[in-house]
Order: structure tokens, then C-alpha cells, then sequence
């Protein structure tokens, strides 16, 4: 078992790093693939009131070329293809909304650039972006569809920039897949993924998604967030908190190789991850969770983190995890560990859980220090036969204190664990794409 802590200090620094990277990348894409010089400034308004401009996006996508800019009003009933495109902006007049009653697809396409348009297709998927780079949600909702929200596959990217809602659609909020990263950069006002048909969010075959704060998946008929098939999902509340609420099938879930971190910035705002039923976080089949100093798991009606199947859950500094599980039920915890799995534990609170604050089942082990454990009807720990603790509570070769049923292997003590801060995040790109594109299109 030790092997694994030096494991799950790596892979947790890793993690930091993996997520730094991603953030950097979209920083380049933003400085890189949106130019600098102007080209035309196309006009449709849908409503036919204007005879000079286009009637529809469609009929006017011919006439943009690179660096062109085509600036909607009214509401537009048509499907968008923006195949094979470069360097476009499309989206209403700055500060105002147009809508589009149909899909917009974007394939193939690089620097796209799209602002302030609220999509929904009676018929499928609002949002569908394909083996694009650079593409720019500002302001944009794709609420009432009835497929997808938003839909980004084939090694594709996608920033939300600024603020976006993903509601109401009968399929999720937003899929992610096949290698693609998408950024939720909430930096003006939040980001809402709420009431959706299935998960807020979906990601599978290695898709990459990170928020930045201000992120709410909240109601969804189903779990808030699903990780599949070596995906990786970060968590950070900086420009405010996350909240993942009230989800039917549970907060978050990470499995087959998967990973999800959850952290805040020194002093900044906490996770919220309460109220989603069954569970807070489940990671099983090889996945990895991490909660960084701020999160708060609580009032689930099972276990708040519910780790099993050969894996791991890290937790360091004032996390807290509260009020989870159900009377009656012998598998009740806080904290459950199962099936060849680790907890580390830092700092933090685990309190007034229905069951043990940590139940460890089969060859299963918890390594925790300085945790405060109080008022969990079960204890503060319970093992069975076959699994283990180190901790600052019980002590080899002696009688355990009162709530602690579990052998200690060995005598050597706690993992060491390097304590680290992340490093707040730099939007300025985004606000200077916005900016750019306030210029642009604001009515003289």
C-alpha cells in the first residue's frame, strides 16, 4: 500500500500540472488564431425589416471570407453550417441577443467566433462542433433542445468565454468526446448547465473539460457530471464557486481510468457538491478524485465520496464532508472506501454522517491526519478483516481510541505529502476577444 502513496502524490501533481497545461493552450489558441486585421462587416437581419442586409446567415456565409464579421438580428429559423471556415465572427450586435431557432454546426473550421446568439432545435443537438480549433462561445446559450446542448467531438475545442447557459435540453448539457477540451471561462457571470434530460455533463474517449469557477449543474436528470473512458475534468473556484446540486443521479462520477479535481485558490471560494441523491463523487474502475483545500460534500442520501473498484480519492486542507448517507443502511458513510482502493487524507472535516466517517471494505486502506471526526453515528472509522489505516488516531501495537475499528500495518506513520498552491488564472486573452469584438460590432 505505501507504493501507492508515493503513487498518489505524483499523479496529484501531475494532475496540477495537466490542468496548468490545458489552461495554457487555450491562452495560445486565443493570442494565435484570432487575428488581428479586419475584413467586412456583414449584416442579416432575419426579421426582413432591413432590405440592405442578408435575410439569413446562410445566404450571407458566402460573402465572409477570413477576418470577416457577420452581425445578426432577429430570429433566424435555420440550421448553420460553418464548414471548413477561418478567422469568423458571427453573433449580434454587442451587448444585444439573436436567436436561432434550429442547430449550428461548426466542422472543420478554425477561430470561430461566435457571440451573444441563444440557440434551440425542436429537432436534435443546438451546438455541434467537429475537428475545429479555436472555436468561442461569448455569451451564447443553447437551452431547449431536443438532443444536446453543446456537443464537441474529433479532437475539437471550445471555450465558453464570459458566461452561457446549457438548459432545458432534452439529451444534457454539454457532451464532450473523442480527445476534445472544453473551457468554461465564467470570468463576467456564471455558467449555467441546469435541467437538463441527462447529464450536465458527458464526457468520454479521453475529452477534457475545466472550469475556472462560477459553474452551477444543478437538477439534471441524471448525474451532473460523467466521466468516461481516461477523461480528465478540473474544478477550480476562482471567479466564484461551483455548484453541483440537486443532480437525480448523483454529483459527479469518474470512472474507467478517469479523473476529477476540485479546488480552490488560496483564501478564494469553496466547491459546493450537495443534495445529488445517491452520491457527491463516485469514482470506481481506475478513477482518481481530488478535493484541494475548499469543498463542501453534503446531504446525500449515500456516501458522500464513494470510492471503489481499484481507486483513489485525495483530500488536502479545509474540505468537508457532512450529513451524507441514510440511516439503516449498513454500508452508510461518509467516506466509503472499496474494492482495492485508497483515501488520503489532509486537514479537513468529516461530520455528523449516518455510519462510520470511513468505511473500508475489502483490501481497501485510508492514510489520514489531521481530520476532525465528530458526531458520524458510526464512529470514525470501521474496517473489515481485510483492510487497513495509518493514522494520527491509532497507534500500532496498542488499543485503538473509541470510533476506530481497523488494524494498522505498520508503525512508520503518515505518508508525507508536499502541500501547493495553484496559481490564479489569466483571462485577459478573453476579455481582449471580447473587447475586439465590442469594437466591432457596437452601433455608431
Amino acid at each position: 500500500m505505501e507504493n501507492f502513496w508515493m503513487f498518489a502524490k505524483s499523479n496529484h501533481l501531475s494532475h496540477k500540472r495537466y490542468f496548468r497545461n490545458v489552461w495554457h493552450r487555450f491562452l495560445i489558441l486565443a493570442i494565435l488564431l484570432f487575428p488581428v486585421g479586419l475584413r467586412a462587416q456583414i449584416l442579416v437581419d432575419c426579421s426582413g425589416v432591413n432590405p440592405k442586409a442578408y435575410s439569413s446567415i446562410n445566404a450571407a456565409l458566402p460573402s465572409a471570407g477570413p477576418g470577416s464579421t457577420i452581425i445578426v438580428t432577429g430570429t433566424c429559423n435555420e440550421n448553420v453550417s460553418l464548414v471548413g471556415l477561418s478567422s469568423l465572427n458571427l453573433g449580434a450586435w454587442f451587448g444585444q441577443t439573436a436567436n436561432i431557432n434550429g442547430a449550428i454546426l461548426v466542422g472543420g473550421s478554425t477561430s470561430i467566433y461566435l457571440y451573444g446568439l441563444n440557440v434551440t432545435n425542436p429537432l436534435g443537438d443546438g451546438i455541434s462542433v467537429q475537428f475545429s480549433r479555436g472555436v468561442v462561445l461569448d455569451t451564447c446559450t443553447s437551452s431547449g433542445n431536443a438532443g444536446l446542448g453543446l456537443g464537441v467531438f474529433g479532437a475539437a475545442d471550445v471555450v465558453v468565454n464570459a458566461t452561457g447557459t446549457f438548459d432545458n435540453n432534452a439529451g444534457g448539457g454539454i457532451n464532450i468526446g473523442a480527445n476534445s477540451l472544453v473551457a468554461l471561462n465564467a470570468w463576467a457571470a456564471p455558467i449555467d448547465i441546469s435541467n437538463n434530460g441527462g447529464p450536465g455533463i458527458f464526457s468520454s474517449d479521453e475529452g477534457v473539460v475545466g472550469t475556472v469557477g462560477q459553474t452551477t449543474i444543478t437538477n439534471n436528470n441524471g448525474t451532473g457530471i460523467v466521466l468516461f473512458g481516461a477523461s480528465r475534468a478540473g474544478f477550480g473556484a476562482y471567479y466564484g464557486p461551483n455548484t453541483i446540486q440537486g443532480n437525480s443521479a448523483g454529483g459527479a462520477s469518474a470512472g474507467e481510468n478517469s479523473e476529477i479535481s476540485f479546488y480552490s485558490y488560496a483564501g478564494g471560494p469553496p466547491n459546493f457538491i450537495q443534495s445529488n441523491g445517491p452520491f457527491g463523487v463516485s469514482v470506481g474502475t481506475g478513477g482518481q478524485a481530488t478535493f484541494f483545500e475548499t469543498a463542501q460534500i453534503t446531504d446525500h442520501d449515500g456516501p458522500g465520496v464513494d470510492v471503489y473498484g481499484n481507486s483513489q480519492a485525495n483530500f488536502f486542507g479545509p474540505n468537508q464532508v457532512l450529513r451524507n448517507g441514510t440511516g439503516g443502511d449498513s454500508a452508510s458513510a461518509g467516506i466509503r472506501v472499496d474494492g482495492n482502493s485508497e483515501a488520503l487524507l489532509r486537514g479537513g472535516t468529516v461530520s455528523q454522517n449516518y455510519g462510520p466517517g470511513i468505511l473500508a471494505l475489502v483490501n481497501s486502506s485510508a492514510d489520514f491526519t489531521g481530520v476532525t471526526f465528530s458526531g458520524d453515528t458510526g464512529g470514525v472509522i470501521t474496517c473489515d478483516s481485510t483492510s487497513t489505516l495509518i493514522s494520527d488516531l491509532a497507534k500500532p501495537n496498542s488499543t485503538p481510541p473509541a470510533g476506530v475499528n481497523c488494524k494498522t500495518p505498520h508503525g512508520l506513520g503518515n505518508h508525507k505529502v508536499t502541500k501547493f498552491a495553484f496559481k490564479a488564472p489569466d483571462a485577459s486573452p478573453y476579455k481582449a476577444l471580447q473587447a475586439r469584438y465590442k469594437k466591432i460590432a457596437t452601433k455608431h
